[in-house]
């Protein structure tokens, strides 16, 4: 079943640009990234960011500040300072032996930077992942991983899977099969994140008086070191 899987992956696999590069530090960075985050928002975001900060020394040399202005727009704003702190951390130290006890760095997306960057068989379990394989009853190999994702996101779908576009229809003892509708994500307009995000691009424009911005999401950003509350009441980006 896994030659099938990787016959078809070498004719119809996304070209994405994290997949040309075995740089562990440019692999962190696509996986931060794309954490609750869409590929095609990432994209050009992932690009930019390597061109600012092409390695983990000149990420970790960077102001916070400039870290978190170059990640609005991305949403989840404590995965730029996890990821500013998990550089400077590989600066000082080196890349540890576990991986997870870098800021932002569980389980999956250290089995995805020993996969795709340190050439480990391990295979990082995603939903994409988890789905093929519960279907298909199959436990596939590391070198499967890039194939699993890219067939439980464009062809074995959660709710429409494309079964006659399968590579493995023949194989599979699920065909057909939808899953339940999974809940959904809380609305963004209108929620405290939306609040959240709407301060902190106010605050990344320029440091901004207290009492012209929403309290409740300033105090939230600031537990999370997103921004910082002078004495003053000024609030600004950690320097």
């Amino acid at each position: 079943m896994e030659a099938q899987l990787l016959a078809w992956y070498a004719g119809a696999g996304r070209d994405l640009p994290w997949r040309h590069t075995r740089d562990p530090y440019a692999i962190l960075v696509s996986e931060i990234m794309l954490q609750q985050t869409q590929v095609d928002r990432v994209v050009p975001r992932y690009l930019a960011w390597l061109e600012r900060w092409p390695t983990v020394d000149a990420l970790a040399a960077a102001p916070a500040a400039e870290v978190i202005r170059a990640w609005q727009g991305l949403g989840y704003n404590r995965r730029a300072l996890a990821l500013h702190r998990a550089a400077a951390l590989i600066a000082r130290d080196g890349w540890p032996d576990d991986l997870t006890v870098l800021p932002g760095v569980g389980p999956y997306t250290a089995a995805a930077i020993g996969n795709f960057a340190l050439a480990k068989n391990v295979l990082p379990h995603d939903v994409n992942v988890d789905r093929v394989e519960r279907r298909t009853g199959h436990g596939f190999t590391g070198a499967a991983a890039q194939a699993l994702m890219d067939l439980g996101a464009t062809v074995c779908l959660a709710r429409i899977p494309r079964c006659d576009a399968c590579p493995l229809e023949a194989l599979c003892p699920s065909r057909g099969t939808r899953d339940e509708a999974a809940r959904k994500q809380s609305r963004f307009e209108g929620s405290f994140r939306q609040r959240r995000a709407s301060t902190l691009r106010l605050v990344a424009a320029s440091a901004t008086p207290g009492d012209v911005l929403d309290r409740e999401a300033v105090e939230a950003l600031a537990r999370d070191g997103l921004v910082v509350v002078h004495g003053d009441g000024t609030v600004e980006l950690p320097s």
